[in-house]
C-alpha cells in the first residue's frame, strides 16, 4: 500500500486530464444548448403513501478476483461513488474457484486476491457489505464437483475465525447454463442442484453457522425448468437474479433508456410469481445487472447506461429488493474488433466494458489505441450511483410520488430523507432541459433544498477524456432544473 492514507486519498480528484484520439472533425465536445421549456406540470410527494424500507445496500458492484482490486485507487473510487456492498468472487469464475489457494480451475487470478487480502484491504476500509458466490461446479482438485464441505469451511473461516460476518453465500453463479463450470454428472441440471444444495451446501453451512443466509440461483422465466425445480425441491433463505437488459449487437439508447427499467420490474415481478408459486417467500438478491449481457461496446462507457443504472435502482427500490451488485467494478474492456460501437449509439469512446472504474487504461492486453485513464476514475455509470447515494440511505423507506401529464420524460421515486424528502428524477429526453416544481402533500411549498445533478453535459466532457462528476448546488423545490438526460436527487429540508 502507498505512503499515504486511505483518508487523505479521498480528497483527490480521480479526474483523468489527458488527450482522447479523437478526429479533430468528429462532433464538438458538448452538444448544442439544450432547449428549455417553461414550467409545464408538477412532481408530488405523497408521504401518506408508505412503500418499502430501502437500504443502501442497492448501491452495490460485482468485484472478481481477476482483478487487483487492492490497489488503493481502485478502493478509493469505490468509496467516491458511495457503493456499501459487494459480490465476489465473480462471476462464472466462482464454479472454479478454490478459495484457501486463490486458484482457478482455468484462468486467472490476481496474486492479491486472496480472500483475506481483498477483506482487509478493499471490503472492510470502503465499508462493503460483501455477499460471497459459492463454488458449485469444481473441487480443489479441478476433477470433481464443487464441496459443500469446502463452502462450509469458507463459511466457518470468515465467520466464526475472521469475524467479517458474512451473511450472503450463494450456491454457484448461473448453474442452469452451459457457459459454467460444472463437473456433476449430471451438468446443469436443476434436480442435481437442488440436492447438492438440499443434502449437502445448506445443512452444512447451517451447522458451522445458523445465522448464514443460504441462496440459490435462479434463471428469471425458468430456463430448462430450472426455477420450478429448485423452488420447489431444496431449503433457501434467498434467491439471487441476475438482470441484462439487452443482447450484443442489438443495443439501442431508445430502449435502454425509455424501457429498461420496465423490463426489469417484469423480470422481477417473473421471480416473484415463481416464489409465490412454489409457496416460498424469501428475499431476492439481484446479484448481477448491466445493460449488455455479453461484448459490452461503447455504450458501456455513455450516460444512457447511466440513465438506466438510475432508473434500475430506483425501481428495484421502489420494489422492496434491498440488495443489488453491478456487472462489474473494474476489469475487463472491448474495442470494435468484438463490441457495439454503431453511430447509432450516443457516445465519444472507442472502447467499452463492464466497469463501472477504469482499471488504468489502456494496458498491455487489452484496449490498444485508447487514451491512459487513471485507475479507479469514475466512469458515468458509477457518477450514476454516487448521485443515487444521496437518496437511497438505509433506514428511509419509499413513499408516493405522482408526475403531472404534461412530464412525461421525467421519471421520479420518492422517499423520507431525515425529517424532509428526497426525491430521485431523471430526464430521459436527450434535448430538453425541464424546469419542474415539486410539492409534498400536507407541507408548504416550495422548500429549501440540495441538489445533486449527473447528466448528458457533464458526460460530454469525456470527449476530451476529462470525467467530469456531479454539481450539487442549494436551491428551492419550488423550480427544480433538469438537463438533458440527467439524473437528479433533491433533498427537501
Amino acid at each position: 500500500m502507498r505512503a499515504r492514507s486511505l483518508r487523505a486519498i479521498v480528497a483527490l480528484s480521480l479526474t483523468a486530464c489527458s488527450s482522447a484520439n479523437i478526429p479533430s472533425d468528429s462532433i464538438p465536445r458538448h452538444s448544442p444548448p439544450p432547449a428549455a421549456d417553461s414550467v409545464g406540470g408538477t412532481v408530488t410527494v405523497d408521504p401518506a403513501v408508505a412503500g418499502p424500507r430501502i437500504s443502501s445496500l442497492v448501491l452495490g458492484a460485482n468485484l472478481a478476483m481477476w482483478y487487483d482490486n487492492t490497489q488503493v485507487d481502485a478502493t478509493i473510487g469505490l468509496m467516491t461513488a458511495g457503493l456499501r456492498s459487494a459480490r465476489w468472487p465473480g462471476g462464472a469464475a466462482a464454479d472454479s474457484y478454490y478459495w484457501k489457494q486463490n486458484t482457478v480451475c482455468s484462468g486467472y487470478t490476481s496474486p492479491n486476491s486472496t480472500f483475506d487480502l481483498f477483506m482487509n484491504r478493499v471490503a472492510i476500509p470502503a465499508n462493503l457489505d460483501v455477499a460471497i458466490t459459492l463454488n458449485y461446479g469444481s473441487d480443489s482438485t479441478c476433477t470433481q464437483p464443487g464441496d459443500p464441505a469446502v463452502a462450509a469451511q469458507w463459511v466457518d473461516y470468515a465467520n466464526n475465525t475472521q469475524h467479517y460476518g458474512i451473511t450472503y453465500w450463494t450456491v454457484g453463479n448461473e448453474s442452469y447454463g452451459s457457459w459454467e463450470t460444472d463437473l456433476h454428472a449430471s451438468q446443469w441440471d436443476p434436480s442435481t442442484y437442488a440436492a447438492a444444495v438440499k443434502n449437502g451446501f445448506y445443512p452444512q453451512i447451517k451447522a458451522v453457522d445458523a445465522n448464514a443466509q443460504v441462496g440459490v440461483v435462479v434463471s428469471g422465466g425458468g430456463y430448462n425448468g430450472w426455477d420450478q425445480t429448485v423452488l420447489a425441491n431444496t431449503p433457501y433463505d434467498f434467491v439471487e437474479l441476475h438482470y441484462y437488459d439487452q443482447n450484443p449487437g442489438q443495443e439501442t439508447d431508445t430502449g435502454l433508456v425509455l424501457h429498461g427499467a420496465t423490463r426489469l420490474a417484469a423480470a422481477i415481478s417473473t421471480v416473484q410469481n415463481e416464489l409465490s408459486q412454489a409457496g416460498r417467500s424469501v428475499p431476492i438478491y439481484l446479484g448481477e445487472l448491466g445493460s449488455v449481457n455479453t461484448n459490452p461496446g461503447k455504450q458501456t462507457m455513455s450516460i444512457t447506461q447511466a440513465l438506466f443504472a438510475a432508473q434500475a435502482i430506483g425501481t428495484v427500490m421502489q420494489l422492496g429488493i434491498t440488495r443489488a451488485t453491478w456487472w462489474l467494478a473494474n476489469g475487463g474492456c472491448n474495442t470494435s474488433a468484438s463490441g457495439n460501437f454503431s453511430p447509432s449509439l450516443y457516445g465519444w469512446q472507442n472502447y467499452g466494458g463492464y466497469m463501472m472504474f477504469s482499471d488504468g487504461l489502456p494496458n498491455a492486453s487489452e484496449c490498444p489505441g485508447t487514451p491512459k485513464v487513471a485507475v479507479g476514475t469514475l466512469f458515468p455509470t458509477s457518477r450514476a450511483y454516487q448521485v443515487l447515494s444521496q437518496f437511497a440511505v438505509t433506514g428511509e423507506h419509499m413513499v408516493g410520488v405522482a408526475v403531472g401529464d404534461s412530464l412525461p420524460s421525467i421519471r421520479a421515486w420518492a422517499a423520507t430523507s431525515g425529517q424532509g424528502y428526497a426525491v430521485l428524477l431523471v430526464n430521459v429526453d436527450s434535448a430538453t432541459t425541464k424546469t419542474v416544481p415539486i410539492a409534498i402533500k400536507g407541507h408548504a411549498s416550495p422548500a429549501s433544498a440540495t441538489i445533486t445533478t449527473y447528466g448528458k453535459i457533464q458526460y460530454d466532457d469525456s470527449y476530451n477524456n476529462v470525467w467530469t462528476g456531479p454539481v450539487q448546488s442549494n436551491g428551492s423545490s419550488g423550480a427544480v432544473t433538469l438537463p438533458p438526460w440527467s439524473i437528479t436527487v433533491v433533498r427537501i429540508e
